[in-house]
């Protein structure tokens, strides 16, 4: 039996799959780096999450990765991932960003920051305090 997505939003499958097809250059760098298992777990790209369709999501770690474009850097872009990122903290998510650049310029160094993220994240939800 498959397992669905906590708080997946149907409604916003439609919108997921024109962004995975309309993925940045930069998006499709990073997901060439995470899928596949490569990093020892499963991340998915464009996922449907509460209101929000993020980037990439690891379920077992409750990670968010987002790539931030030149948009997110306008005050209302700001605003906005401010926002976005409090409504997936508050449903237990962790959330990393990084610019377009930070991928197509460092993308060991952020691949290395991912995997740090996974550990803490799985070591966190496999021992509660």
């Amino acid at each position: 039996m498959k397992k669905h997505l906590p708080q997946y939003s149907k409604s916003l499958v439609p919108i997921a799959r024109v962004l995975r097809k309309q993925m940045t250059d930069a998006e499709r760098k990073l997901w060439s780096l995470l899928r596949r298992d490569q990093l020892g777990v499963k991340f998915r790209r464009q996922v449907p999450l509460g209101p929000y369709v993020i980037d990439f999501y690891c379920v077992k770690a409750k990670l968010v990765v987002e790539l931030d474009g030149g948009q997110h850097y306008s005050d209302a872009g700001t605003r906005n991932d401010v926002e976005r990122d409090e409504h997936l903290r508050e449903m237990g998510q962790e959330v990393v960003r990084y610019s377009n650049m930070d991928i197509i310029q460092n993308e060991d160094g952020v691949l290395q920051d991912i995997i740090e993220h996974v550990r803490q994240r799985s070591d966190l939800l496999s021992n509660p305090l």
